[in-house]
């Protein structure tokens, strides 16, 4: 087997309806972690994802604004692709949903999961609005809860979170127009996912020691709670057309065609790079495949029971995704993110206003891995001054700015025990990573940061410049590995100042074992990595 591992991840898409903002970031930024990781081991990473172009939510801005659902989308996806240049995402591929490629490739998959049998029509009633002489859905109905009796969009209760099932929207008022729904039967093709319940439980057992809590458990709960067959498509204009006769007025429903973006995405990679797409997704005897899911805990099912379940009906011998890594939701001052609240904090803005691998930092550091996490601007400039500026800023800017090296790396040794610690970091930083720790394989690097701080301090080298100029610059020389190899560990988490350490100390790419800069090295004109932040500046 060869020992270079196919390594696919896919990073939940985001939907092309409102900004970005830091709640997205947290739940994808561990998927960039991991690439930059497995790329500096030297595995064939690819990174997948795109803007999720179809669904309700955007007609139903395209109709607010007066625009085309295609408009709102371009104007979406431009603002994420520069929100995830800045932030020094990866990816491979990055498109959107709304585009022929991905299109055709999914009407290709309809018709062989139609091919198969795992694909049939059923009619039942439905709600439809007479006024707008149309069958509505979920978003497009107002409705009255049955679990707490708020009047609520028939998606989910926005007062209690009940998600509200079909014969729940079959008395209510059409939201586009105000009007009473009517019941009236209507057709629409099912996908069988009733039939996959054996095999799903037996990727559940296999996959769930590779899942975060979340996932475990919500899994379980769906699996026990029976397998249903799922509608693949709705009455709707903008959106998949389905390649089959009599369902012209119809389009596959968002969740199925999003889901098999990961495919589509890889394959549009591959196509335009001469490579072959199966490499990262079929079973082989030839190499390792690893393939990671990356999204937050609202997401869980669809990558644990349906995507696995799509895969399944192709009959192609597909890898199943064992790695699903589902985050936890990020508050804002102690609230639940909301766009009527206005909480979210855009990413533009605030990468407008602070430094990239900082808020990197953040969303790992302060990130939602097994539990809810909080954004609080104090917090934020607690972390930025304390742990980046003065712990790991200063450490590098004293050491190599000390007036007596004049730039230069003095003939010294290394000392051994710090040698010893260096490569035990990155055996530690690893396996959390590996672990899906990202929170904890920072603490190990900033566990280094703070051994280089009290060498440093420990050895006091500006008494050793005058007294003992041999020990200084084996004290010095000690510090300036650290910081190579920092550069090197912190590469996943804060690309940005790697960079620059590397070019400092003449280094020419990320690597994931022990590096050491050689003698005589002229580090050039050394600037602080980061700038510190005043209250004025997180007001």
């Amino acid at each position: 087997m060869d020992s270079k591992k196919k390594v696919l991840i896919g990073i939940a898409w985001t939907y092309a309806n409102s900004d970005i903002h830091l709640g997205h970031i947290v739940a994808y930024m561990a998927g960039d972690v991991l690439a930059r990781y497995h790329r500096a081991k030297g595995n064939d990473v690819l990174m997948v994802s795109g803007t999720d172009s179809h669904g309700t939510p955007i007609t139903e801005r395209a109709i607010r604004e007066n625009k085309t659902p295609d408009e709102i989308v371009d104007r979406y996806h431009k603002q994420f692709v520069e929100v995830f240049k800045r932030l020094g995402m990866t990816y491979d591929c990055y498109t959107k949903t709304a585009t022929p490629y991905h299109i055709e490739k999914v009407q290709e998959m309809i018709l062989r999961l139609k091919e198969n049998g795992y694909i049939y029509p059923k009619t039942e009633p439905a709600s439809f609005c007479p006024k707008c002489n149309k069958f509505v859905y979920d978003r497009e109905v107002e409705v009255v809860c049955p679990k707490c009796g708020a009047v609520s969009k028939g998606d989910q209760c926005g007062n209690c979170d009940y998600v509200f099932q079909a014969e729940d929207l079959l008395s209510g008022k059409c939201r586009i127009c105000g009007s009473q729904t009517v019941v009236r039967d209507n057709t629409n093709l099912y996908f069988k996912l009733s039939e996959f319940e054996k095999p799903l439980r037996e990727h559940f057992e296999k996959s769930k020691g590779y899942w975060r809590k979340n996932a475990v458990n919500e899994t379980e709960k769906f699996l026990n709670e029976g397998l249903h067959d799922r509608a693949v498509t709705r009455d709707l204009s903008w959106g998949v057309p389905v390649p089959l006769p009599n369902f012209d007025d119809k389009r596959i429903y968002v969740w199925i065609e999003a889901l098999w973006g990961y495919v589509t995405a890889t394959q549009l990679y591959c196509e335009n790079n001469n490579r072959d797409w199966r490499d990262f997704w079929y079973k082989s005897d030839e190499h390792e495949n690893l393939i990671y899911m990356f999204h937050g805990k609202d997401n869980i099912v669809f990558h644990t029971i349906i995507f696995p379940a799509l895969l399944m009906a192709t009959k192609e011998p597909y890898v199943m995704p064992e790695h699903c890594v589902s985050a936890e939701f990020l508050n804002v001052n102690g609230e639940k993110i909301s766009k009527s609240k206005g909480n979210g904090w855009p990413m533009l803005d605030m990468l407008d206003k602070f430094d990239a691998d900082s808020l990197r930092y953040f969303c790992i550091a302060n990130g939602p891995e097994k539990h809810d996490s909080n954004f609080t601007f104090a917090d934020y400039h607690a972390l930025h001054n304390g742990e980046i500026v003065n712990k790991f800023g200063n450490f590098v800017n004293r050491t190599l700015k000390f007036k007596g090296l004049n730039g230069v790396l003095p003939n010294g040794e290394m000392d051994e025990k710090i040698k010893a610690e260096i490569e035990n970091t990155y055996k530690k930083v690893e396996n959390n990573i590996l672990s899906n720790n990202f929170k904890d394989a920072l603490s190990d690097v900033m566990a280094l940061v703070d051994l280089g701080n009290k060498y440093y301090d420990e050895k006091e080298p500006w008494k050793l410049f005058r007294e003992n100029k041999a020990e200084f610059d084996n004290v010095i020389y000690t510090c300036v590995q650290i910081i190579a190899n920092l550069s090197n560990l912190f590469e996943p988490f804060m690309p940005f100042a790697s960079r620059k350490l590397r070019n400092y100390l003449g280094l020419e790419k990320p690597s994931w074992e022990y590096v050491s800069v050689e003698l005589g090295e002229n580090f050039g004109e050394i600037e602080p990595l980061f700038t510190r932040l005043t209250e004025k500046d997180v007001l």
